[in-house]
């Protein structure tokens, strides 16, 4: 429930403007919110001037006042941030601390969700890496078997693919190293959310984390295909249906420098 200490509340009418519910009005030049209408986005939390308001369905710790020096990053730098990012797949045999997998995970939890439903869960796999490695080699490999033995002009396109998983899977089994889905990486997690759009926009913030912690990773679409319709990786992950998981991130210490940025194509842009 959010409340208002109504001896701090100054009656500015800051947060009644700002709430996108319209949850908060004015009584006796004091603030109200209705917490039926309200779903809980904090908006009032943020902009009130005096920190009259708190919740206790959220850690209130974990409130940090304005800092601009803390809080700003220059556009320029942000924007070379993005372009010199890249999607890495040599890693260095190395574990990733605790520490930074939390700020990863914090970096998706702090994301904007829709109608602020906080619908996003993660699934961090480091001690059964090896048991998750195992079935989705097998799960690929009887997909690209099935593709290559079920070929038609509608699913042509598929056939490269096919042939990629089953290889993958021949090349692993004769040596471990030679691990073409997670490339040795020490790390996965999996992005789940009903809301693919919502999973999806906090994989982006994640990713970004990595690069800022020194650390690499690639998104991988091929996890994502092996787990379709796979139970036992459904369950390893703790997912109920794959329809749920928006990405799943490939996390190690990068074994690989760059020394610069590429072009990419021109932007496709419609001013109207």
């Amino acid at each position: 429930m959010f409340n208002v200490n109504k001896e701090k509340c100054i009656g500015c009418s800051q947060c009644v403007k700002d709430c996108p519910a319209s949850a908060i009005s004015l009584n006796e030049n004091k603030a109200e919110i209705n917490n039926t209408t309200c779903f809980k986005c904090g908006h009032c939390i943020a902009i009130c001037p005096v920190e009259a308001v708190s919740t206790d369905d959220y850690n209130m710790e974990e409130v940090i006042p304005y800092d601009k020096a803390k809080f700003t990053v220059d556009a320029e730098n942000l924007l070379n941030f993005i372009k010199f990012r890249r999607s890495t797949r040599r890693f260095k045999n190395q574990k990733v601390e605790k520490e930074k997998i939390e700020k990863i995970i914090d970096a998706g939890r702090f994301t904007q969700t829709s109608t602020n439903s906080q619908d996003v869960s993660y699934t961090v796999v480091t001690d059964k890496l090896d048991e998750l490695k195992e079935l989705a080699y097998e799960s690929l490999k009887q997909k690209g078997e099935y593709i290559l033995a079920n070929l038609t002009p509608e699913t042509a396109y598929l056939e490269r693919y096919a042939k990629m998983w089953v290889y993958f899977y021949d090349m692993y089994k004769k040596d471990k190293k030679n691990d073409k889905l997670f490339f040795n990486a020490p790390l996965a997690i999996f992005v789940s959310s009903p809301n693919v759009t919502n999973g999806t926009l906090a994989s982006s913030n994640m990713e970004l984390m990595t690069d800022a912690l020194g650390l690499g990773t690639f998104f991988s679409g091929f996890l994502l295909i092996a787990a379709k319709d796979n139970q036992p990786m459904l369950d390893l992950l703790g997912v109920k249906d794959h329809s749920q998981l928006s990405s799943c991130l490939v996390i190690g210490y990068p074994d690989v420098k760059y020394n610069r940025t590429v072009p990419r194509k021109e932007a496709v842009v419609k001013w109207i």
